[in-house]
């Protein structure tokens, strides 16, 4: 995930304003001005001379650029950037900054080897797609590959502790988060956005399942969902695997009937099955592949749910390789 910074040189107060409520990571500023951008919001402000820019026109270019890095100097690449040796770079340092004069170059900059640059500094021109610059390149976690998982059982076990997620965002149909008894196999539990005559939507909410269960979080890490706090981010999810990053806000933990929920799904290796404990409550959702929230309290074998798989193994959420068996 790229950081975003808006560089406001000649320094216009209402485009830092707008850069600012964009949701940018920090400011370049003329000099004079850095303590007035400062006072606007806490966030990180750097003076525009300490900010080099470097063009790469030649090899020597990209290897004094990198001996700048090496170094400790903040340098962005200038705008006209290639793609080549970009990845040059990247694969020699984590402080790569890029200039991006419109939302098409910053979403290449932030997809150069699968991770992108460390930073996009974006130009004055491109301030009208700041905003979508934000949400595809710092927001935005790829795709997530769903596909449909048949249910073969569900069961109420008793009680038990389930965690909601309550999110800093207004979440919509079809997004949720992913969640599930093994890393292997999560289930897309449907976020609180739908209304019924005994209780009233809560769209930040996502009841997510039981303490011990994980989730997915951005970068490919995993979370225990009884671990999660306030201030963290959380991976939201939709239907169509498109994802983003939500702050949660608060954690609510409390002991609620529970329900045991199976599923398989046909793969290339074979039937893979998992389970997921959601709270026995009509406003606890699945999500279907169309979308569609699917109550947990009318669930039945046959009906289909989308779910991911993925390989066993995480050590304090880090993907591992070793022979593991959750059950």
């Amino acid at each position: 995930m790229s950081r975003i910074y808006f560089r406001c040189v000649p320094f216009a107060k209402e485009q830092v304003t707008l850069a600012l409520e964009s949701g940018v990571d920090g400011v370049i500023a003329p000099r004079e001005r850095v303590d007035q951008v400062a006072a606007l919001s806490r966030c990180p402000v750097w003076a525009e001379d300490e900010v080099a820019v470097a063009a790469l026109s030649a090899k020597a270019d990209e290897e004094a650029v990198l001996a700048r890095l090496k170094n400790g100097e903040r340098v962005a690449l200038a705008r006209g950037w290639e793609v080549i040796p970009v990845e040059n770079l990247l694969a020699q340092s984590d402080a790569v900054l890029v200039e991006a004069g419109n939302l098409d170059e910053a979403r290449l900059a932030a997809g150069i080897l699968e991770r992108g640059v460390a930073g996009i500094v974006v130009l004055p021109e491109a301030l009208a797609d700041l905003k979508e610059i934000v949400a595809q390149c710092k927001l935005s976690q790829g795709r997530e590959d769903l596909l449909p998982a048949v249910i073969t059982r569900v069961e109420p076990v008793g009680l038990g502790h389930r965690v909601c997620a309550d999110t800093l965002s207004l979440l919509r149909r079809g997004q949720g988060m992913l969640v599930g008894n093994s890393s292997a196999f999560t289930f897309l539990v449907h976020a609180e956005t739908e209304h019924n005559e005994y209780v009233a939507a809560r769209p930040f909410r996502i009841n997510a399942g039981a303490v011990h269960a994980y989730t997915r979080l951005p970068h490919d890490k995993t979370s225990y969902l009884g671990e999660l706090k306030a201030g963290q981010e959380v991976l939201i999810v939709d239907a169509e695997g498109a994802t983003g990053v939500a702050t949660l806000g608060r954690v609510k933990i409390e002991v609620r009937p529970m329900l045991l929920i199976e599923a398989q799904a046909d793969t290339q290796n074979g039937l893979q099955k998992g389970t997921v404990f959601l709270q026995n409550a009509e406003t606890i959702r699945l999500t279907a592949p169309d979308g569609t929230p699917l109550s947990v309290v009318s669930l039945k074998p046959g009906d289909a749910v989308l779910c991911r798989l993925d390989e066993a193994g995480r050590h304090f959420g880090m993907r591992v390789r070793e022979e593991i068996r959750e059950v």
